[in-house]
């Protein structure tokens, strides 16, 4: 764990780094942190966070990367179902929101290179985290079997379900990297970037990968520009990046000019995860920097599934790949059978070497995924007579907006009690740029007038930004099923009409 990082001009070189990491791990020794523990960090994209990420990693304690752009409540239930006994947050974050902490843990603020906001002072009745790590000297004992962060994956009953590992096996953890190897392309030397927020699964996963080779180079970045990208690829004749198909639609909008000013030559592999990527903007990427796109498919749960490359990608456009190594795909219709090839059904995966899970307090909803020991993420796909899988709509509610996973029960279950609304259904429509949006349909309430501006600030109020739908309409009626059950099937259908796949 010796990586050289790059931060906002500023070069961490490897050794004083790695330094950094074990005085960080003998500080949260200090704080009472052993293996049983997490720890909970909410950190924008900066050296402090993967330092912390990489001392739990040391430890063999769990860390929970938690959104930045959650608000009070969605804090305050993460932090009391994840039972963290540190709260870690950047100072700005931490003065905002302090009200969310429950009484008994311990908070503490970070700040030096952690982003923008009150950094420099020691303002706020928490310590500082700086000063904890500083005063520590570098941990003397030695690496613990890793087990992995605690993510939180938003919950289709309206709250977000913390995903908690399993201890791993030897055996386990060098799977597991061999697959991140394959899928990001982990190697020696490499020079990579990331500017996804580590708070998701894949950037973070990613992050840790780089780190764990040798002679590696990670440049971070706070936020996605474009032109910005393709600078720092020639600047730093970076080899390796993470990017999803939202962050490739916006490089080609750039105008020719600027795409052919920077040379990109350089580049070796991009790892693309979260969401489809439009055969399109794949086949356009691939023409401008050259076969060096890998996409995989797969969720927090479960790992990954499948992996394709850009020359299997172009032969079967669409195509999510094949099963990864280790990984058994079955595709089963709703009575448990297994379907021939080309026929859509619900997609099971089986990974014998990949660290299994439960749901924090909710063993129930890990049991409702297995059939005869495969999982489902209720996505629907098929595969081909070649074993390559082709994923055509998703069973369950999720919309997945830029990469993100977004469930549309937690926002009815805030628009529910707004005045005037007599029911709703939120739901994912098309979008060029991130895939899927948001879409609201809500029932008013006999005699009440709602605007679609009003329904949006009083969501944006309570949840983080991207959870506000981009439509709202109003429907004296909502289609409703025999059962009384919203239609959604009806009310999505309008919108995805004519096209071929329903993500």
């Amino acid at each position: 764990m010796k990586p050289t990082i790059l931060f906002e001009g500023r070069t961490l070189e490897a050794e004083p780094y790695f330094e950094r990491v074990m005085r960080a791990a003998t500080a949260l020794q200090r704080l009472g942190v052993t293996p049983a523990d997490t720890v909970a960090l909410m950190m924008r994209n900066s050296p402090t966070v993967l330092e912390l990420m990489l001392a739990c990693r040391w430890l063999g304690a769990t860390w929970c990367p938690i959104n930045w752009h959650f608000r009070h409540d969605e804090l305050r239930f993460i932090l009391g179902d994840c039972g963290a006994r540190l709260f870690i947050a950047d100072a700005p974050l931490l003065q905002e929101l302090h009200g969310a902490v429950p009484d008994g843990m311990t908070a503490i603020q970070a700040g030096g290179d952690s982003g923008p906001g009150p950094t420099a002072d020691d303002s706020g009745p928490w310590p500082r985290w700086e000063h904890l790590r500083d005063a520590a000297p570098p941990c003397a004992e030695p690496q613990r079997t890793p087990r992995g962060p605690m993510l939180y994956t938003s919950g289709t009953t309206g709250r977000p379900k913390g995903i908690r590992r399993n201890a791993a096996t030897p055996e386990q953890v060098q799977r597991t990297v061999e697959k991140s190897r394959l899928c990001y392309g982990i190697e020696p030397g490499m020079r990579a970037l990331l500017n996804a927020p580590m708070y998701h699964s894949a950037p973070n996963a990613y992050a840790v990968g780089v780190s764990t080779v040798e002679d590696s180079t990670l440049l971070l970045e706070q936020r996605f520009d474009a032109e910005r990208t393709l600078q720092l690829i020639e600047q730093h004749r970076l080899t390796h990046a993470y990017l999803v198909p939202t962050l490739y639609v916006r490089l080609l909008r750039l105008p020719d000019a600027v795409k052919r000013k920077y040379d990109v030559s350089s580049m070796r592999h991009v790892a693309s995860t979260g969401s489809a990527c439009p055969p399109e903007v794949k086949r356009a990427m691939i023409d401008w920097w050259g076969p060096v796109f890998t996409e995989a498919y797969g969720s927090s749960e479960l790992g990954y599934m499948t992996y394709v490359t850009s020359a299997e990608a172009h032969a079967r456009p669409g195509t999510a790949g094949r099963p990864t190594p280790g990984a058994e795909i079955r595709i089963l219709d709703e009575q448990g059978r297994e379907l021939p090839p080309g026929e859509p059904g619900l997609i099971y995966v089986r990974q014998p070497g990949f660290v299994d899970f439960t749901y924090q307090g909710n063993d129930g909803a890990r049991r409702e995924m297995e059939r005869d020991g495969f999982l489902t993420m209720a996505d629907v796909g098929y595969l081909d007579r070649d074993g390559y899988l082709f994923i055509v709509d998703r069973s369950a509610d999720m919309v997945i907006s830029g990469g993100v996973n977004i469930y549309p029960a937690e926002i009815e279950q805030v628009l529910i009690d707004m005045p005037g609304v007599q029911d709703c259904a939120v739901f994912g429509i098309p979008h060029d740029e991130y895939g899927e949006a948001l879409a609201a349909a809500v029932q008013p309430r006999a005699g009440t007038a709602l605007q679609a501006d009003a329904v949006q600030a009083y969501v944006r109020e309570r949840l983080a930004g991207y959870k506000v739908p981009a439509v709202v309409t109003f429907h004296a009626e909502l289609p409703r099923e025999d059962t009384g059950k919203i239609f959604k099937r009806r009310l999505r259908e309008p919108y995805w009409a004519g096209r071929s796949r329903r993500v």
